[in-house]
Parts: structure tokens; C-alpha cells; sequence
């Protein structure tokens, strides 16, 4: 596995710090069926998300904005969108 602490992991944990975000591939989340086809031509190694993978939720500021888009509409749940805080892009 690929994945390592996100480095903004202290201004995170100010937003949810009951969960812990790390940088994963897609093929390391397990793209949900649904998202995967929206995602035709991405590389699923190329790419990384900042999520908490046990809760599914993702930080939109450090992800693709394609695989934002297609992950709305999933399980996966945006950090904005439970914080009420947009974080800003890297």
C-alpha cells in the first residue's frame, strides 16, 4: 500500500478529529462502481484522494476535481460537506 499521512494532518484534525486522512490511490479505496465509470481514462495509480477510508470520507481540497465529481452521489462523503468548513486546495 501506497498511502501516507496527509501532510496538513494538523489543521484536519482542527476540522475532524475523530478521523485520520491519509493519501491513497483509487485502486487503494476501491472505487465505488457507480464512480469508477465516470472515471473512464484516469489512472488508478496516477491519482491520489485525501480520505479516511474506515469512514469514507474525503477532503475535497487535496483530491482531483474528477474524482471529486465522481463521488458525489456515493458513500463517500465530501469533508465540507460534515464540517460545514471548506478546506482550501493544496
Amino acid at each position: 500500500m501506497s498511502s501516507h499521512s496527509c501532510p496538513d494532518w494538523p489543521d484536519l484534525m482542527e476540522v475532524a478529529p475523530g478521523l485520520k486522512f491519509m493519501h491513497c490511490t483509487l485502486g487503494e479505496i476501491h472505487v465505488p462502481p457507480e464512480a469508477f465509470v465516470q472515471l473512464e481514462g484516469v489512472s488508478q495509480d496516477g491519482f491520489s484522494i485525501c480520505c479516511d477510508l474506515e469512514s469514507h470520507v474525503y477532503n475535497p481540497g487535496h483530491t482531483d476535481p474528477r474524482i471529486v465529481a465522481a463521488l458525489r452521489g456515493t458513500h463517500w462523503i465530501a469533508l465540507d460537506e460534515i464540517s460545514g468548513r471548506p478546506m482550501p486546495p493544496r
